[in-house]
């Protein structure tokens, strides 16, 4: 094939650049995935009510919980390609909406809120005991979060460092003076036959 350059910088037989350039860009759009949607959706269903709670009980704050979990999800969705292939994409999801909170908080120049009262909606976030809201107004949010991500959303002490970007050690020594704190709070939550493990 004679691929003699012409004038204009075309070769004969060479395909038109442009329509190249126009193809590839159309190809790197970004299409809807029916099964990435699915994916997403099937996601926010299953997390969105265990991160709102997790998230209500370390910012003491249900309104802000709720913000931050609907943000949260709005940025995972953004990138779900990327979150959906993560070891724990629950987990993310609550790192973002807990970074994004103390944003907004250090933007309001007020501290955490105290907990507001039990919602209307039962699927809200809600402690039903008020001496554990009580007991974890005790804690600074740092500590919140160790308790939640190790109590609450069950992670490991590993998996909790990874998540909010601490040493697992700092894990370590949060949750046990977090547990420290709460215990003499909460000895009355304990069954009487129950002996303290500790």
């Amino acid at each position: 094939m004679n691929s003699r350059r012409e004038p204009n910088g075309r070769g004969r037989g060479v395909p038109d650049m442009d329509f190249a350039i126009d193809r590839a860009e159309r190809e790197l759009e970004p299409t809807i995935d029916t099964i990435t949607v699915a994916s997403f959706d099937d996601f926010y269903l299953r997390h969105r009510g265990p991160v709102g709670r997790a998230l209500a009980i370390t910012l003491r704050d249900d309104d802000l919980a709720r913000d931050a979990v609907d943000e949260a999800m709005a940025r995972a969705y953004q990138r779900w390609a990327h979150v959906s292939r993560l070891e724990n994409p629950g987990g993310w999801v609550y790192r973002v909406g807990l970074n994004w909170s103390r944003s907004v908080l250090r933007r309001l120049r007020r501290p955490t809120p105290i907990w507001i009262a039990e919602p209307a909606d039962t699927s809200d976030p809600v402690v039903q005991d008020p001496t554990i809201d009580r007991a974890l107004d005790a804690l600074g949010v740092d500590q919140r979060a160790v308790v939640v991500c190790r109590l609450l959303l069950g992670l490991s002490e590993a998996q909790t460092a990874e998540l909010l970007r601490i040493r697992p050690g700092t894990v370590k020594s949060r949750l046990a003076r977090a547990l420290d704190r709460l215990h003499p709070m909460l000895t009355h939550l304990q069954p009487p036959h129950e002996e303290d493990p500790r």
